[in-house]
């Protein structure tokens, strides 16, 4: 139990029971396959890894700040996180600009 400055919070009523929770568990084991193949991809030549690096932008796409008559107004956060395979893809990316430079030899200035 909690308690707050007037009245007492009894923890059980905030969390969710364990079917619900199972359930959340559930959705994202249906993407596990996806997450661990984008895991498993093995960057082996150029063309593919520039491909790569050109197909994931670097940085969200979506963000943006709203200016009117010159002063920001409102700002539209990131919303790449949202997306549940996020983390694999921008470990794609990082292994693609990786292999660029380090077996390439190539400037990845471009790609970011």
């Amino acid at each position: 139990m909690i308690t707050t400055n007037t009245q007492p919070i009894i923890l059980h009523t905030l969390i969710s029971p364990m079917g619900e929770e199972h359930q959340a568990d559930h959705k994202s084991d249906l993407l596990q396959p996806i997450r661990q193949w984008l895991d498993e991809i093995e960057i082996q030549n150029r063309k593919l890894a520039r491909f790569i690096a050109k197909l994931i932008p670097a940085q969200c796409p979506f963000e943006r700040d709203i200016v009117l008559f010159g002063r920001k107004i409102a700002h539209i956060p990131p919303m790449c996180k949202l997306n549940p395979l996020y983390d694999q893809l921008v470990g794609l990316r990082f292994r693609a600009l990786c292999y660029l430079v380090d077996k390439c030899g190539e400037d990845i200035q471009s790609y970011c």
